[in-house]
């Protein structure tokens, strides 16, 4: 399982020494911890703080470090639950986590009670940058810009709080616009690396490598889309993209794939709406989406129902699966307005 996020303790871990006990000279990161974080940014992998300080610890780390931290739990909870709760509000799993201590305690606290978690030691880490969970096959300019992208979000999500209308006048009032194109070469990078780091929202549960999709686009019996997301906190680039089997009375979509930042932006209900829409302008009277059944992509099955789709057993034998579908004889789906170009006009 890949990991997606880094949570650091401080005292001792990424900080060379105890935050409280330094005086008016806070400790200075640890060289060998701040390399290795560094160089988990530039792949991708966002980083995170659970430590038993006050606030300003965290903001001390940030600065000091130059990393931008995507969450931070200070406070003098078990850490257990400040790693559930960053996962939470990263909207990631808990087994895409890394927990990186020094105290033996609190390693074992968090292996105990969040066993999905990978739990380490600073000691680990070095080593670490060379195990599969932490090298992702291939970088994109969006794993590059991540750790921005949910500095992006936390300021979204403030927003909201205070907003005072609907979840779709929220998304208008931010301006969201969700681009649906037909994916081309130039896009594969990013759709493998879709493939690999979603789980939430994948309805295959396996990775696709990049000969394949390159195949797939140039199929005349598919389509191969690309998804892209942004409003005007920033630009998320692409956030989703899907194969669909064309052709005859029924198209199957045998890939969706949407990662957890477009969660409640409107994404995957625009995805849904034009693939049912493009089907029934091309004759089709069904359109389908076998998924794979796990606990980890119970939010795109609940998406799926919520889409007018209605699911029935099916799949290979070992790999438990549904066959969603929706028929397309009734009245279509909207567009939401916030879809933009080629797509609004389907």
């Amino acid at each position: 399982m890949m990991v997606k996020c880094v949570i650091w303790d401080l005292d001792n871990t990424l900080l060379s020494g105890v935050y409280l006990e330094s005086g008016s000279r806070p400790p200075p990161p640890d060289p060998a911890m701040l390399a290795v974080a560094a160089e988990l940014r530039d792949r991708g992998i966002i980083h995170a703080i659970a430590s038993r300080n006050p606030p300003e610890a965290a903001r001390y780390a940030e600065r000091a470090t130059g990393l931008a931290f995507a969450g931070a739990e200070c406070g003098w909870d078990r850490k257990s639950d400040a790693v559930r709760r960053i996962a939470a509000d990263l909207g990631i799993a808990a087994d895409a986590v890394a927990f990186v201590d020094d105290d033996l305690y609190e390693r074992a606290e968090v292996s105990l009670r969040v066993p999905e978690a990978l739990v380490l030691s600073p000691e680990d880490m070095p080593d670490a940058l060379g195990w599969p969970e932490f090298s992702p096959p291939v970088v994109t300019d969006e794993a590059r810009r991540r750790a921005g992208m949910y500095a992006e979000r936390r300021l979204r999500q403030q927003e909201a709080r205070a907003f005072a209308g609907s979840r779709d006048e929220f998304l208008r009032h931010c301006g969201t616009e969700v681009a649906i194109a037909p994916a081309t070469a130039a896009d594969v990078p990013r759709l493998h690396e879709l493939s690999v780091r979603t789980h939430q929202f994948n309805s295959a549960g396996q990775e696709v490598a990049e000969p394949a999709l390159r195949a797939l686009i140039g199929s005349p019996g598919h389509q191969v889309t690309s998804v892209r997301l942004r409003d005007r906190f920033g630009d998320d680039g692409m956030v989703g993209g899907c194969v669909v089997e064309t052709g005859g009375s029924t198209w199957t979509v045998t890939l969706l794939m949407m990662s957890c930042r477009a969660m409640g932006r409107g994404v995957i209900e625009a995805l849904l709406a034009r693939l049912a829409r493009s089907a029934a302008a091309e004759g089709a009277a069904a359109l389908t989406v076998p998924c794979l059944v796990s606990p980890r992509n119970v939010p795109l099955r609940l998406a799926l129902a919520g889409a007018g789709f209605r699911a029935a057993e099916g799949g290979p034998p070992g790999r438990p699966a549904a066959l969603f579908t929706r028929p397309l004889s009734g009245p279509l789906p909207e567009l939401p307005g916030w879809v933009a170009g080629e797509a609004a006009r389907r």
